[in-house]
């Protein structure tokens, strides 16, 4: 695994914890032992656990909340994501089922005896159908609500919100003893349980502990600015975390310290309602979930599948284990020793849930088959872009260990990735956890909407005025090209995000950086919300003297900016300047984000360039062999007959021409394919729809076989370096000139 990967082993193995401390709660092990001591372990310890869920849900389903800006919804029409209706979606299912598992018990205990209408949405609702149930509605009320509230606010608001919420919370909980002194407070404390037996539901206490799993998974504060200095040696995001590991340890010992305090001081003072709330919970949690974050521990998924089965089975085993006991006279040994109870539920529990866990296993791939339509493979299409996934993921590992381990990758995207395929590419990444995209144009990030790409897409180019309505609607990010640009933006009269180019140089886009006053009068535009300021690098894949004398000079600037906005309260939060070559060359300046564009896909700009090996190329461009046809001597093929046969020669047609992004340039021997691990020259002019290559030396060549353009065949390889060599050109533009009518399929694993 590479250091830059993200590790949720801690997480994944305090998930089993906190179901069997969810276990405890509900079987009181040390009653029998001390009351007391049950009191600290089911009251005080064991109260982490529901929240310690809720912080799971929201870092992983609400990631793309960040500090300073609003939630990236892809449709304005909803305000849930395709991630998020997926989890609700699973959420409400199990619940459902958890619900008919229970029917009968509840039946038998009398809960439905003269229910009515209204008291039946209060327990759907709020109270769950059984003592453990009350955890999915309140996740689904609480994920709802955020997400609502994502929709206008940012985190840090919808953080005071949820804040708000937990206080009125916390005193029809453990404080109720002081709220009900209060008649104000008593009545309308009184009139809220008609709607919900508790407080501890998806409206007070969920929202703050799903939002506070937000701001715990977010990485470390900070930035590497750039000096004439090294930095630390130990950059990297683990090392990171564990350097910071001792505080977070110490901060959860003086609030766990705190917190048993509290709770002890309000039972002995009899101030509690109920007991899941408690004020110095939210430090144990924030503090706790960092020290599980920066835990060296191997991820482990079964074991949070198998939590899950914990926690809704358990009641089941708490059931079956007094019955059994009763009916075998053991009621004193299995029930009434209340740690050989807890022990025995926790047992059938943990066995059920690892079973249950493997036939999900089983079942789910199953559940997850549709019939899609007939997939693209080798060979069923006239030309085709295969795509390795695996060599996209080891090209951005790698990136990241160059960066230090609060630096966050916005790959480039633009140009349909650089020929790649932009919804494709930018999917796997979502998947690889990336959050962050960059554009050149509205049109693009739209594409990625509706694709379902989640995160922060930042349009690099200037947007029409009359298509600022599309910002607002998909949720893009605008960059402000200049001062009079920013005043049209804020014109526009509806709230935007925005980052703010500067020109250090390269005098394309952005406000020149000695112009501080005109870049910190942007951050004072009401509707326009600055996420970050960056700038280009117009020599970094230069290692002359002169251009990297240049450079530096470049990144002094920009750093300087940055400190003298600093100095004029306009915080600069989403730094970067960096792309491929600057991250390669000038690592040490990395800011908050970096830009990888052409590196990402494997493929330096250049034929020249260094770090064979160190980056995998994500393309190949195949076609499909039409037609083998024979010429003799003193025949012509092609247009304008540029090709004649001075000998027998057998041709090769090619379902691949420039309308694919092919160069002509290639034409009359210039370029070459493969076919079966040999190289065959192209001859004549490549034409729109077709190439014609000899396979004279190629007898085995038939109609139906694959030729490779770009990739390799047995031992022979052909790069885009190649292609940009002999066309004179660069690998950007050969990649981006591939075109639309070419299907990007994956590649197959060997």
């Amino acid at each position: 695994m590479s250091k830059a990967q993200k590790n949720y082993g801690g997480l994944d193995l305090f998930s089993l914890a906190a179901a069997l401390l969810v276990v405890a709660i509900h079987t009181s092990p040390l009653t029998s032992i001390n009351g007391e001591a049950d009191f600290f372990f089911t009251r005080v310890l064991a109260r982490i656990a529901v929240p310690f869920f809720l912080m799971v849900t929201g870092h992983f389903m609400l990631a793309e909340l960040s500090p300073g800006r609003t939630a990236f919804f892809p449709d304005r029409r909803s305000f849930l994501t395709p991630r998020l209706k997926k989890y609700l979606l699973r959420i409400s299912l199990l619940y459902g089922a958890s619900i008919l598992l229970y029917l009968p018990v509840s039946i038998y205990a009398g809960h439905y005896r003269e229910l009515t209408p209204g008291g039946l949405l209060r327990m759907l609702l709020f109270d769950g159908t059984f003592y453990h149930l009350w955890y999915f509605p309140a996740c689904i009320l609480g994920v709802l609500l955020v997400s609502l509230l994502a929709r206008y606010l940012t985190l840090g608001n919808i953080t005071v919100i949820s804040a708000f919420l937990y206080v009125i919370g916390l005193f029809g909980d453990s404080y109720f003893g002081l709220a009900e002194k209060v008649p104000v407070l008593n009545g309308m404390y009184a009139a809220l349980f008609q709607i919900s037996s508790y407080t501890r539901n998806g409206v007070f206490l969920a929202p703050l502990f799903l939002v506070l799993g937000v701001w715990a998974g977010q990485s470390p504060a900070g930035r590497v600015l750039f000096r004439n200095t090294d930095p630390s040696p130990s950059a990297d995001a683990e090392s990171s975390a564990l350097k910071t590991m001792p505080v977070h340890i110490l901060g959860l010992s003086l609030s766990f310290c705190a917190m048993t305090a509290e709770a002890f001081i309000l039972h002995r003072f009899h101030l509690q309602r109920h007991d899941s709330m408690y004020i110095f919970l939210i430090p144990v949690m924030f503090f706790l979930y960092r020290c599980l974050l920066a835990a060296p521990v191997p991820s482990k998924k079964i074991l949070r599948t198998a939590s899950t089965w914990i926690y809704v089975l358990h009641p089941a085993f708490i059931v079956v284990i007094r019955g059994a006991a009763k009916l075998l006279h053991l009621t004193g040994l299995l029930v009434d020793n209340s740690l050989l109870h807890y022990l025995a539920v926790c047992l059938l529990s943990l066995c059920a849930g690892f079973v249950m866990t493997w036939l999900t296993g089983l079942i789910s791939p199953r559940l997850h088959r549709t019939a899609p339509e007939p997939p693209c493979r080798e060979g069923t299409q006239r030309a085709w872009i295969e795509l390795d996934s695996a060599a996209l993921e080891h090209n951005l590992r790698f990136l990241q260990s160059c960066l230090p381990g609060n630096c966050r990758l916005m790959p480039a995207v633009k140009a349909n990735a650089y020929g790649h395929g932009a919804e494709q590419i930018a999917g796997e990444l979502n998947r690889l956890g990336i959050q962050d995209f960059c554009v050149a144009c509205v049109s693009e990030g739209i594409s990625l909407r509706k694709a379902g790409i989640k995160g922060q897409i930042l349009i690099l180019g200037c947007t029409h005025p009359d298509q600022f309505s599309l910002l607002g609607r998909y949720h893009l990010t605008q960059t402000v090209v200049d001062l009079e640009y920013a005043r049209r933006l804020q014109q526009y009269g509806r709230r935007l995000h925005v980052h703010i180019a500067v020109d250090t140089g390269m005098h394309r886009l952005g406000i020149r950086c000695e112009d501080v006053e005109q870049i910190a009068a942007v951050y004072r535009m009401k509707n326009l919300t600055v996420d970050g300021i960056f700038t280009h690098l117009a020599a970094s894949d230069s290692d002359t003297e002169e251009d990297r004398a240049f450079t530096e000079s470049q990144i002094l600037a920009f750093y300087q900016v940055a400190d003298a906005l600093e100095a004029e309260g306009c915080p600069c939060v989403g730094l970067h300047l960096l792309s491929s070559y600057g991250i390669l060359n000038y690592p040490k300046a990395a800011a908050d984000y970096v830009r990888p564009g052409i590196a990402l896909y494997g493929v330096p700009s250049r034929p020249d360039e260094l770090l064979a090996g160190s980056l995998l190329p994500v393309l190949s461009l195949k076609a499909r062999v039409a037609s083998v046809r024979t010429l003799h001597p003193g025949e012509s093929a092609g247009y304008g007959m540029a090709f004649t046969a001075y000998r027998k020669t057998r041709i090769a047609v090619l379902s691949v021409g420039y309308a694919d992004g092919l160069p002509r340039e290639l034409s009359s021997g210039r370029g070459h394919v493969l076919i079966h691990g040999k190289k065959a020259p192209v001859i004549g002019r490549i034409c729109m729809d077709q190439t014609l290559v000899d396979v004279s030396e190629i007898p085995e060549v038939s109609g139906q076989d694959t030729a490779v353009l770009i990739g390799s065949s047995g031992p022979e390889q052909i790069t885009a370096q190649e292609l940009a060599e002999q066309c004179g050109t660069i690998t950007n533009e050969i990649l981006s000139r591939l075109g639309s009518r070419l299907p990007r399929i994956p590649k197959e694993a060997p």
